[in-house]
């Protein structure tokens, strides 16, 4: 689908976009070449060789950043096939107060093509451990991570950032119509969890943070446990709603 996205242009839209499917320009090489296109300047249309030429470097480079830099949010979705085999999942759980308030981030799970990871508090959560680990992919996935998870770690873990392309499945699951939270989509679509998890929510996991807090490892294991399907379930998700993704841009009708 990247390739298909000419929204990577300045002063391109899903309109000029559809317009440009519609004249059989389905890629970034038939962009450039042809010679003219009938509604774009021909030095608009120069200076637009010149960035896809770029994009597909970059591509061809692994170099993600240069999308994310380069996409709006809200279609950075359209790297999923590209980078999904580089991309990591993104979880967190907290102490359940506001960052600005005493809140710290309790667990920060992390899975990818390496299994899952779980950074915890006092037992190696740090920025530079979870930078490091952040590092190592190219994309990032989670579910209202854009609005929630990423800005309270930046507030929370001193020097953190991250310039990955983001996927949120919270705004594409509700571009495609999808409602509620991250349960309530796993349901929709079919994605079970193990029976000790079931019934579980960010409150409880505030309240098996206190009591590992007092040294009950079961309590420890049991949040981790749920981090980790949220987290893995992420995957799954994208998964499925990435082809309803594409199918919804209408790019399939001219291919």
């Amino acid at each position: 689908m990247i390739t298909n996205t000419f929204s990577i242009l300045n002063g391109i839209g899903p309109g000029t976009e559809k317009k440009l499917w519609k004249e059989g320009i389905l890629t970034w090489l038939d962009f450039k070449s042809s010679s003219s296109i009938g509604f774009i300047s021909g030095r608009r249309k120069s200076l637009y060789d010149h960035v896809l030429t770029e994009a597909a470097e970059r591509l061809e480079a692994r170099d993600s950043a240069f999308f994310a830099r380069r996409m709006k949010s809200s279609d950075q979705w359209r790297l999923f096939r590209e980078f999904g085999d580089e991309a990591v999942c993104l979880d967190i759980e907290t102490n359940g107060l506001p960052a600005a308030e005493g809140g710290v981030p309790t667990v920060v799970g992390l899975y990818g093509a390496d299994g899952f990871t779980a950074l915890v508090k006092g037992e190696g959560l740090s920025t530079e451990a979870l930078t490091d680990r952040l590092s190592r992919y190219k994309y990032l996935i989670t579910f209202y991570g854009s609005v929630f998870d990423i800005p309270f770690l930046r507030s929370t873990l001193p020097g953190f950032d991250v310039k990955l392309p983001h996927l949120d499945l919270c705004f594409t699951s509700r571009a495609l119509g999808y409602k509620g939270g991250l349960k309530k989509l796993e349901a929709t679509l079919g994605i079970g969890r193990a029976e000790e998890t079931i019934g579980l929510d960010g409150y409880t996991a505030v309240l098996l943070w206190r009591k590992a807090e007092k040294g009950d490892r079961r309590a420890l294991d049991l949040l981790i446990k749920y981090n980790m399907e949220d987290t893995v379930n992420l995957m799954s998700i994208a998964g499925i709603l990435y082809p309803r993704l594409k199918a919804s841009t209408g790019i399939e009708e001219f291919i």
